[in-house]
């Protein structure tokens, strides 16, 4: 799973090679990108594609947070406590999901429309490795282009305006969200994580009908990689 990654290029380079008009993400410096944290990504507004940012992490399903908010239940009465669990499923912490793969899934339909798909821009991604140790160490991956760090983009879906609470120390919050499709993996990224990878657009075409062709084209994006394009750093 992919749960870190780099965006090092200026937002001029990605007002470029999205076609955007307007950047509201300001200068957006160049680092590591961890989930729950800001991140730039670029969506449609009034017919025009602006720079801005959001969360990583998109809502979780329904059932995540009931599971989740059965269990702090099941411990609060066990402790002898009386429990309105309404109210517990409302304020049960979210921390979001970062990466989408099921498309088919009633949860995630209803943001596969182009009105709600974005592009992340990225310069490398890692995969959870191992050293000779078994140590964890990310491996990265980037793009075999001869720049130093070549730009593309994530398939994304994004939600603005969601409302309930990330962590329980800061409470109830608005917030727009973000999350990228995965789909089977190519290599170099299957000898790493042989379950998946992000969904990668390369192309200007490939950018233009993620951005508004509809679900039944754009799903032929759900699609690994060619093998060869991604490099190992």
């Amino acid at each position: 799973m992919c749960n870190l990654y780099r965006k090092r290029s200026g937002p001029q380079a990605i007002l470029d090679l999205a076609r955007a008009t307007h950047n509201v993400a300001g200068n957006l410096e160049p680092g590591n990108i961890y989930p729950d944290y800001a991140a730039p990504i670029v969506r449609t507004e009034g017919g025009d594609r602006i720079l801005t940012t959001a969360r990583w992490g998109m809502p979780s399903s329904r059932k995540a947070i009931l599971d989740a908010a059965t269990k702090r239940a099941d411990k609060l009465r066990a402790k002898g406590k009386e429990v309105d669990f309404d109210q517990l499923v409302k304020i049960e912490p979210d921390g979001g999901t970062t990466n989408v793969r099921n498309t088919a899934s009633q949860h995630w339909k209803r943001w596969l429309t182009p009105e709600h798909r974005c592009l992340v821009p990225f310069t490398s991604f890692s995969e959870p490795g191992r050293d000779a140790d078994g140590k964890y160490r990310p491996v990265w991956i980037e793009l075999d282009r001869p720049e130093d760090e070549p730009l593309a983009f994530f398939a994304g879906i994004h939600l603005l305006g969601w409302q309930g609470v990330r962590k329980i120390k800061t409470g109830w919050e608005t917030a727009d969200l973000f999350a990228f499709l995965k789909t089977e993996p190519s290599e170099p990224v299957k000898s790493v994580h042989h379950k998946a990878m992000p969904v990668i657009l390369t192309e200007p075409d490939e950018i233009e009908m993620w951005m508004s062709a509809p679900w039944d084209f754009a799903q032929e994006l759900q699609r690994p990689l060619t093998e060869g394009l991604l490099i190992r750093t």
